[in-house]
């Protein structure tokens, strides 16, 4: 492996031990309040059995393609060599290169808007399908005016063909998603699906109500067309009267924080920080409710109970169960992406979740067949598992490499992983 950190002299840990180490630790940043664990109603799947090593023994080559960034949010690859970054902070960088020793240059673009507090800033970006011609792309940003918190948007861009600048095209794309002053459970990632719409993951932003509402756009999958921000073509409330309601694929979510697209199927997989416990993978399904209900069902006395399961059978019988549920504690999973190419071998399929309190990656199997809603298989690579602290941002790159980002605050670094 090769990396920007010497790794330390020791014993590989098992699953069950790191996860110990970890309960105390903060599990989504400093704004986050704690919860009693969730009692009744069960979570969904519980995780399968997890092992603090890769599949089948695979070795990783990781690599550190550039540093010097400040909580780097995620990556989108916008043509040959060249990737933006962007920054909590409300910056968004240029890097040509795709291995070590890229270059970073700064973006010109007005993000002088962005709320950057907590868990909110300049967060998710999306590069769109004909991006190498086009230049366009998405971002997910916190928007404040006057010093204020307005709301969540979904702003379109279109970078120079030089790359030294990007413009608004559209501010907001989509605008009106709920924002908390703390920026607690902003969300907030945006992917583009095989068909070209738009597929973006929004926190609930710890207000009680907001997961179950259809007709807010927090705690929520979002559909949407990129050309106009309205609801995409089959929408499941396509014939709703709320317009934030016609553009909800599922709710019932507490803080997505990434959707993943199958190769193969085209079918999205969200991560979610649940709150003490039971961070969640569930599939995309159109029209359904992921059960998440602080406000249990109105009748909480105190607001915003994260006593209450993530996946509230009981409650909600028709919820869909989660595909992976990492139980007690969480570990703040964070990107999703699905390893695909040749490059991989027995690995092509496996979908890598990066962790930020649990500062690892996890590599989950999808069954097949009547499992196919589910994972089956969960290892831990030794060569990122504490290596580089917080992992958040994870993506598959044209060259067919996964890309991270660390979160650390401070010289963050951005990494590409492949097979040895």
């Amino acid at each position: 492996m090769t990396s920007s950190r010497s790794r330390p002299a020791r014993a590989l840990l098992t699953l069950t031990a790191l996860l110990a180490v970890s309960l105390a630790a903060c599990s989504e940043g400093p704004d986050r309040t704690s919860a009693a664990p969730a009692s009744g109603g069960g979570a969904g799947a519980a995780a399968p059995p997890s092992t603090p090593a890769g599949p089948t023994g695979t070795a990783l080559r990781v690599e550190t393609v550039a540093g010097d960034f400040a909580n780097p949010w995620d990556v989108a690859f916008v043509g040959g060599d060249r990737m933006l970054v962007t920054q909590r902070d409300g910056s968004l960088s240029l890097v040509t290169g795709l291995g070590p020793g890229a270059r970073v240059t700064p973006v010109a673009a007005d993000l002088a808007s962005v709320y950057a507090r907590g868990e909110g800033g300049l967060m998710g970006i999306a590069a769109a399908p004909d991006v190498a011609t086009s230049g366009s792309f998405v971002t997910c940003q916190t928007h404040q005016e006057g010093g204020r918190p307005v709301d969540v948007r979904v702003v379109s861009w279109r970078l120079s063909p030089d790359g030294t600048r990007a413009d608004r095209v559209q501010d907001p794309l989509v605008g009106g998603l709920p924002v908390n002053p703390s920026g607690r459970h902003s969300g907030c990632r945006p992917t583009f699906a095989p068909d070209g719409m738009l597929l973006v993951g929004t926190g609930d932003t710890a207000r009680a109500t907001i997961p179950q509402d259809r007709g807010s756009l927090g705690g929520k999958v979002l559909r949407i067309d990129p050309a106009t921000g309205g609801p995409a073509p089959g929408n499941p409330f396509a014939a709703s009267g709320s317009a934030a309601e016609r553009l909800v694929s599922g709710y019932g979510h507490r803080n997505v924080q990434a959707v993943a697209i199958q190769p193969g199927t085209g079918r999205g997989w969200s991560a979610e920080h649940g709150p003490d416990i039971d961070d969640e993978v569930n599939v995309v399904i159109p029209g359904s409710n992921y059960g998440w209900d602080p406000a249990q069902g109105g009748e909480s006395p105190g607001g915003y109970d994260e006593s209450v399961p993530m996946t509230d059978l009981d409650r909600y019988p028709d919820a869909v169960p989660a595909a992976w549920s990492s139980g007690d504690p969480t570990e703040a999973i964070s990107g999703a992406a699905f390893l695909d190419g040749p490059a991989w071998g027995d690995m092509a399929g496996l979908l890598a979740v990066s962790a930020q309190k649990g500062e690892k990656l996890y590599f989950m199997r999808p069954g097949t067949g009547a499992d196919e809603n589910r994972i089956v298989e969960v290892t831990v690579p030794p060569e990122l598992d504490g290596e580089f602290g917080r992992l958040r941002g994870a993506r598959l790159g044209p060259d067919g490499a996964l890309y991270l980002t660390s979160d650390n605050g401070s010289d963050d670094v951005l990494l590409r992983v492949t097979r040895a």
